[in-house]
């Protein structure tokens, strides 16, 4: 196994509600990382269209509009079909530059099917495409817009630095779902997100020294400004700060300390260079499926079925 990684965190906006444009600035910051001798290069949750924050799709309790159901529709024509030509591109762009990519899309359920929408984290490679994690647990009102998944893509991809895998913003507030992927390996754990808060950097320091991995935490920066004015519920932004999303993006060693990072209040490109034998060195003491599990006494069990 390589003891030597660098990696990119993507810290930016997407052109919100376009998938077109979305994508090729995508690609852009993708080129962009790899120049700098970056092999993985990871984005923040749902980048592709978009976090819809502060929108409410015209939903109340017991009621939807016509005119939110439209916002919706736009909101579902420039999301990304698993499979599909979104997914055929950027596997042909990892194949090329020669490196591993994790990004965040709002999933449709296949190229040209109509209906749910997921939560989803993608995964490539140099060989292409290799997996994705939809959200189990959309939170509060993203439930609008978002559904469930089961277990069978709580997943985790071989790389020569590690297993990588991710879970979703608060999905890593539930402790069985980190146990599932410290249980499956990982290495590399992403995180992306849309939570900008102090307190989820507290959370994100405690994962790290709790899983005795690599976490890398990707999230965006939004002003308000970027949005487009035709939404049919635009004015649901009134009174929303000018900066909607102030980002926080970094990457934590596995003993919970930062390598890089946080960075708020702008967009940029997080870039370091990770020693992989910390991740061993870190289990010297403590090691939350090895000499710390106790299986005789708790009983551990995932249903990945679908």
């Amino acid at each position: 196994m390589e003891k030597k990684l660098k990696i990119s965190v993507i810290q930016d906006s997407p052109v919100i509600f376009n998938l077109e444009k979305t994508m090729d600035k995508t690609i852009e910051l993708t080129r962009k990382a790899a120049s700098n001798g970056s092999k993985l290069v990871v984005f923040p949750e749902s980048f592709i269209p978009c976090y819809p924050r502060g929108l409410t799709f015209g939903m109340t309790i017991g009621s939807r509009t016509p005119e939110g159901r439209k916002d919706y529709q736009r909101y579902h024509d420039n999301s990304v079909a698993v499979p599909g030509p979104e997914v055929d591109r950027l596997a042909e762009l990892t194949k090329e530059l020669g490196i591993y990519l994790s990004i965040g899309v709002t999933e449709k359920n296949g190229f040209d099917v109509d209906g749910s929408l997921h939560c989803c984290n993608l995964f490539f490679g140099p060989e292409g495409y290799l997996g994705r994690h939809r959200k189990l647990k959309p939170t509060a009102a993203e439930r609008v817009i978002w559904g469930e998944d089961d277990g069978s893509t709580i997943t985790v991809v071989d790389t020569p630095y590690g297993k990588m895998g991710s879970l979703i913003c608060w999905e890593n507030y539930m402790p069985l779902a980190r146990m599932a992927m410290y249980m499956k390996g990982v290495k590399l754990y992403i995180v992306p997100t849309a939570d900008q808060r102090e307190v989820y950097q507290s959370t994100l320091k405690h994962i790290a020294f709790e899983g005795r991995c690599f976490v890398i935490m990707s999230n965006q920066y939004v002003e308000k400004s970027m949005y487009p004015t035709d939404l049919e519920y635009y004015n649901d932004l009134e009174g929303q700060p000018e900066v909607m999303c102030t980002g926080g993006s970094c990457i934590i060693n596995p003993y919970g300390e930062y390598v890089v990072g946080p960075l708020f209040d702008k967009a940029g490109i997080l870039t370091a260079e990770i020693d992989l034998n910390q991740i061993v060195q870190s289990k010297f003491d403590w090691d939350p499926v090895g000499h710390y599990n106790r299986p005789e006494i708790f009983r551990f069990e995932v249903n990945e079925s679908k």
